[in-house]
């Protein structure tokens, strides 16, 4: 476990914890690291919820289906990123989406319910830890804002310019690269692949950006003939 100290100090977790208390952290919150190989799942809707996940290497794709099966995008969780923790806070018995590795992944799992109740140790590093979770789940939320932001605008046009111009401010630049392929962002917004792709070729052909593949890079005039 030790290797992965250093991913596990760049999660909000772990924030201001000094790698001589990572150890005794990870035993105290019973730890258990998971291998998931690509495209199976690291949960189920419908399983037991309780657990809070570190995406330890890999990537992991967390997905809503309705009852028609047609399936929506939530988020992607790169290394050093938690999931699960605000259904495990909410306490709810059984989880309501669903999570698949999108590469080789390795997880960690910590039990909520022993981080939120001081063990008999009396650790010092409990408060820490509830305070750190309070924030990640806040900034959660002004994600899924962000992405409410997003899916709110009328047209598919609107929807893929909101969302570029967003990641070309959030990564200072008009060149970025996005963490979703083709049909994850077309999940992610709430488009049709096909349309999303006719305007995205269209966006190329008047000259307002350039891309290949999840890299994009946006003119200088993009912002004003939107």
């Amino acid at each position: 476990m030790e290797k992965y100290f250093a991913i596990l100090s760049r999660c909000p977790l772990f924030a201001g914890v000094v790698p001589e208390e990572m150890g005794l952290m990870l035993n105290c919150l019973g730890a258990r690291e998971r291998e998931i190989p690509k495209g199976e799942p690291v949960f189920l809707e419908g399983d037991p919820a309780g657990f809070i996940g570190v995406a330890l290497e890999g990537a992991v794709q967390v997905v809503r289906d309705d009852y028609y099966g047609t399936r929506s995008v939530l988020t992607v969780i790169q290394p050093g990123e938690i999931f699960g923790e605000a259904f495990s806070c909410a306490g709810v018995e059984t989880m309501p989406v669903s999570a698949f590795a999108l590469k080789g992944s390795k997880i960690l799992w910590l039990d909520c319910k022993r981080m939120l109740t001081v063990c008999s140790n009396a650790c010092q590093f409990h408060n820490r830890m509830v305070a750190n979770l309070l924030q990640a789940v806040a900034r959660k939320n002004l994600a899924l804002s962000r992405k409410i932001q997003f899916m709110s605008q009328r047209t598919t046009k609107e929807k893929i310019m909101a969302y570029l111009l967003d990641q070309a401010k959030t990564q200072g630049s008009s060149e970025f690269t996005i963490p979703h392929d083709r049909q994850a962002l077309a999940d992610f917004l709430g488009v049709e692949r096909s349309a999303m792709s006719a305007e995205i070729g269209k966006l190329k052909k008047a000259g307002i950006l350039e891309c290949k593949g999840s890299w994009f890079r946006l003119r200088d005039t993009a912002e004003e003939n939107f």
